[in-house]
């Protein structure tokens, strides 16, 4: 088994076993996407049903292909699934097929299979774990600590597998969170008495800059920067607005019911700390106020990072 060598295995049974471990692990991130943002735990319960709570039968938990069996319904009470499921099951298989052609192939057929596995394993981990960041982000504005601060770990601990060395992997990581924490959070809420972006985004950057070093952060950093100006002007051109997600208004709602049924000496210290929180009012009318979720953009650059490969990025833009 040590002796073993990438090349030793067909292309097609390894790419047919990327997609089919995406599907897998795809279908694992719906409930990552749902559970996390709500406190719950991703083991248990079993998959249910969203509509009527019944427990999903294993033939009807099949990646893409039940939700297209079964037309977009729960068997047992007929409720509406939503495609985001199927979407993430199949984003689950592009992205591991994706690290097995642009990662593991590229180290040669010569390359020992434990390196190879080794590093598709930390790298995929590492867009699943972005993927259920950007999903999460989308819907209620914040990205886990669970994931941005698990992913840092687990990029300081794999630098050898990148080609790094460990103080460009922490110089990396600081300099990532700095990045985005001094000018955004410290110095716009001095200006302005609240953060003008939350540090789970200074957070994401720290991760970036923990696997890719320094200049990966900066470049992810620019990358989202751009991606992220292109995209809030398109949509305001197209629908004249950036609405905030439902589910960031219910939550907002919620917590502030809660508040108002406290005690007045609890209620006074726990409002003022919610007010620190950007997300603790509703945006403010016109295009300059629109408020948009940052971190997907930093994760698609960080993704198209991973993919394209660093050196291969500083490469082109070396003269």
């Amino acid at each position: 088994m040590p002796d073993l060598r990438l090349a030793d295995f067909p292309p097609l049974l390894l790419r047919c076993f990327a997609v089919l471990f995406g599907l897998i692990w795809g279908s694992f991130l719906n409930v990552v996407i749902y559970r996390l943002p709500r406190g719950m735990s991703v083991v248990r319960p079993a998959s249910h049903c969203p509509g009527c709570g019944a427990p999903i039968r294993a033939y009807d938990n099949i990646p893409v292909l039940s939700w297209l069996w079964l037309r977009g319904r729960a068997r047992c009470c007929q409720a509406r699934i939503s495609a985001r499921y199927v979407l993430v099951e199949a984003i689950g298989a592009v992205l591991s097929l994706a690290v097995l052609e642009a990662v593991v192939f590229p180290l040669g057929g010569a390359a020992p299979v434990g390196l190879a596995l080794s590093v598709y394993i930390a790298d995929f981990a590492l867009a699943l774990g972005l993927t259920a960041a950007a999903f999460i982000d989308l819907e209620h504005m914040i990205v886990p600590d669970a994931i941005s601060m698990g992913g840092t770990i687990v990029g300081l601990l794999s630098f050898a597998l990148r080609g790094l060395a460990i103080p460009d992997a922490l110089l990396g990581a600081l300099v990532g969170f700095v990045g985005l924490w001094l000018p955004f959070d410290w110095l716009y809420s001095k200006v302005r008495g609240q953060p003008g972006m939350g540090r789970g985004d200074a957070k994401l950057l720290m991760l970036t800059g923990a696997w890719f070093g320094w200049q990966g952060a900066l470049l992810v950093l620019g990358a989202a920067a751009i991606q992220g100006t292109v995209a809030a002007v398109t949509v305001l051109l197209v629908r004249g607005r950036i609405d905030e997600p439902d589910a960031v208004r219910a939550e907002r709602e919620q917590i502030q019911a809660e508040l108002e049924a406290l005690p007045e000496p609890e209620r006074a210290a726990l409002e003022q700390q919610w007010q620190r929180d950007p997300l603790a009012t509703a945006p403010d009318e016109g295009w300059g106020k629109a408020r948009i979720a940052f971190g997907p953009f930093l994760i698609l650059a960080t993704l198209e990072l991973l993919l394209l490969g660093r050196e291969r990025v500083m490469a082109w833009l070396t003269p």
